[in-house]
């Protein structure tokens, strides 16, 4: 098996204001895994809020390149062993793990979905994301989409602007990106039209001194993102969150994202499969998972200028799942 990679720069449509910061572009780790022929992809993107240094991920590829080169095709299970035993940062064994889907779902012919044999009878729409603005300017934004529902931004409690939302018929969700206190979570569950909101997402910084604060009777879907790294992480969230963001970057890929949602499904979360601003081939990685979600937000390759790859695509909200084998990725 060979290993290649290479760093790209995802130029976005438009500039992107979250509670963090603004972007106008991200690097993102291309991974690619190659054998008999067929190659796998899998990609990480740079992060400054996670910390992510992709230059230092290609020492790491530089220390570890000959042992998966000389690992061979296993199971996918497996190779995640391996990544594990050598403790990588979760967004590389992200890129390694779904590369390796990939590659062994186009040498066995057959899809991720196949293989796991997951069904795609009910598969949720995915949202658009509103960037931070002033609400007028948001509310225009919802209006010139042909998205069903968005995940609108906001940096900070501000009661009229948020009262503005609340007026509008589209239905959305919030995300506040950390950016809100206890007080104002408080606030948040005692505003008119609250319920009209499908969910508030990690509504203050990460850690229990903060979320021991929400609770999943105050009749708020509080989703957790940051404070939901890992499977171990739930049953600390069991009594704070009702609901759960998977994304399979934050999480190490698609081996611990499948094993967390179902962790979360039998606990009784509400799950969403994420992203983050990524290229088709981490959307079509977090993609196969959506059937087993009863929220999904992948709508990050459709904030970039030059996408890179095919694959499975998100049509004004529709995900069409690719039916190729692995994950269905082809680089342009």
């Amino acid at each position: 098996m060979e290993l290649q990679w290479h760093i790209v720069r995802l130029q976005l449509k438009e500039t992107f204001s979250i509670s963090y910061g603004q972007y106008d572009y991200r690097d993102a780790l291309i991974i690619q895994l190659t054998h008999a022929g067929q190659t796998g992809y899998g990609e990480c993107t740079a992060l400054g809020y996670y910390g992510i240094d992709l230059k230092h991920f290609e020492q790491l590829l530089l220390q570890h390149q000959k042992a998966i080169s000389n690992f061979g095709m296993h199971s996918p299970q497996e190779f995640y062993t391996l990544l594990t035993q050598w403790q990588l940062p979760n967004f590389l064994k992200s890129a390694l793990d779904c590369a390796y889907w990939d590659v062994m779902g186009k040498l066995e012919k057959r899809s991720f979905l196949e293989w796991n044999a997951l069904s795609t009878d009910r598969i949720p729409h995915s949202s658009w994301t509103i960037s931070v603005a002033d609400a007028p300017t948001q509310i225009a934004k919802m209006q010139a989409s042909p998205w069903p529902t968005f995940k609108v931004k906001c940096h900070g409690f501000n009661r009229h602007q948020l009262t503005q939302l609340l007026a509008t018929d589209f239905p959305f969700a919030l995300d506040t990106n950390a950016s809100w206190t206890p007080d104002e979570c408080l606030e948040w569950t005692q505003m008119s039209g609250r319920h009209r909101v499908r969910y508030v997402e990690q509504p203050m910084p990460t850690g229990f001194v903060n979320y021991q604060h929400l609770s999943k009777e105050d009749g708020v879907l509080w989703m957790a993102d940051e404070d939901a790294q890992s499977e171990t992480d739930l049953s600390l969230l069991a009594n704070h969150y009702p609901a759960v963001n998977v994304k399979v970057m934050k999480c190490g890929g698609l081996t611990p994202a499948l094993a967390m949602i179902k962790a979360a499904k039998a606990r009784h979360f509400k799950v969403m499969i994420g992203c983050m601003t990524e290229s088709t081939i981490g959307i079509s990685a977090g993609a196969v998972l959506a059937p087993l979600c009863d929220y999904a937000d992948l709508d990050g390759s459709n904030l970039i200028a030059n996408d890179i790859a095919t694959g499975t695509s998100i049509n004004a909200g529709v995900i069409e799942l690719s039916t190729e084998p692995g994950l269905g990725i082809r680089r342009k």
